[in-house]
């Protein structure tokens, strides 16, 4: 039983359940909006989680819909949580924001011994969760922080990458989100809250080894994107504080890092002249005032509808740099980021639950591979392109 290692390939094929496991496993955070597609896909697929979450109303709706047992239970009190989890194999942990959650969660998993996994995207969760290595290893628990679209497609292309350029120092990566794929207007309301949870942090690359602050809209680039289909396309992205800072690092250990997103021109400029303001949002009365703003914002929209998850597309880039100037390029399309977490996260559970994973706290491209992004349902991957030293 062994984490795959980038470079060899992933076990399993989301595309065939016939070898997926008994063994019960929970999904906590079910009445969210992710976690409410995750139940739906696992059902899908003929795994049957326990649904779990703080809010017992729709938790035990969604149960009955489904067919699924229920857990309902908060995550203030330690004991409580570890009685919670007596008797299951794995927590599939959906409920955010993660800054406040995975705490409590992770402590409960390694001190029942219990496999954990989530969805999260935020750099300082990774952080925690990876350095707990050595605890997952001496109680026998495997931990895979990230295992949606953040930060599947980017973690497995910067193994790629590093893996075509091994003595590369610089790693770019980038996602466009196109035709439904998810923006501003399709964020569900979680994550709309754990964005405002972590502000002012609104910048950040890993420089050196080190993970530093950036302003707003740091940095803005045009890209070139070479689709799998053989398509090209022209893009702005601006640099955000994205997960991959921290676990691109830890898969590939390339010491600079940064990572962008879609944006047009005039939204970089606009948000730029913000910066004087960004500050104030780590004020109480005014991150509360924003808390209040989401809520009212989204409380009738949950995210994405069927539609946009369907037609949305995703395409991610990666770049990885030597000191020569030799490059190794890829680019992938994934279906919408909701609907591609769902797939995803279900397919992980489902491999760590079948053995595939040693002990020990993992990125999802060192955990599964980066093959593993290749069996997930609508993902489309080029090659790796290389250039020669300048």
């Amino acid at each position: 039983m062994t984490a795959a290692d980038p470079t060899t390939e992933a076990g399993g094929d989301a595309s065939t359940d016939a070898a997926s496991p008994p063994g019960p496993w929970l999904l906590y955070g079910a009445n969210g909006y992710t976690g409410e597609l995750v139940a739906r896909e696992a059902v899908r697929r003929g795994l049957r989680p326990l649904l779990a979450g703080r809010s017992a109303g729709p938790v035990e709706a969604l149960a009955a819909e489904l067919g699924l047992e229920t857990r309902v239970f908060p995550l203030g009190d330690p004991g409580s949580v570890r009685a919670q989890l007596a008797g299951v194999a794995a927590v599939l942990h959906c409920a955010g924001p993660f800054v406040e959650t995975a705490k409590p969660m992770v402590r409960a998993c390694l001190d029942t011994g219990t496999h954990y996994l989530d969805i999260t995207g935020e750099i300082g969760v990774f952080e925690r969760v990876l350095a707990r290595d050595e605890s997952a290893r001496r109680c026998g628990a495997v931990l895979v922080p990230g295992v949606g679209f953040d930060v599947v497609p980017t973690d497995c292309t910067a193994a790629r990458v590093a893996a075509a350029l091994p003595d590369a120092d610089h790693l770019e990566l980038a996602f466009v989100a196109e035709r439904g794929g998810s923006s501003g207007a399709g964020l569900s309301r979680g994550t709309a809250r754990t964005m405002v949870r972590n502000l002012p942090g609104v910048g950040a690359e890993r420089r050196d080894g080190a993970i530093v602050r950036l302003p707003l809209a740091a940095h803005g680039r045009s890209l070139e994107l070479l689709l799998p289909s053989g398509e090209i396309q022209h893009r702005w992205v601006m640099s955000i504080p994205w997960g991959d800072v921290s676990t691109a690092f830890h898969t590939t250990g390339i010491p600079n890092i940064r990572v962008y997103t879609g944006v047009p021109p005039g939204t970089i400029r606009r948000l730029r002249r913000l910066r004087p303001l960004v500050p104030l949002a780590g004020l109480a009365p005014v991150r509360a005032l924003l808390e209040r703003w989401v809520e009212r914002r989204f409380a009738d929209q949950r995210g994405p509808g069927e539609e946009a998850r369907r037609e949305g597309r995703v395409t991610v880039w990666g770049r990885a740099t030597a000191p020569s100037g030799a490059t190794a390029t890829s680019v992938l399309v994934t279906p919408e980021s909701y609907a591609f977490t769902a797939a995803s996260a279900v397919e992980c559970v489902r491999r760590v639950l079948a053995g595939e994973v040693e002990p020990g706290a993992w990125t999802p491209a060192r955990a599964f591979g980066p093959e593993l992004v290749e069996a997930l349902p609508g993902v489309e991957v080029g090659e790796v392109a290389t250039t020669p030293p300048s």
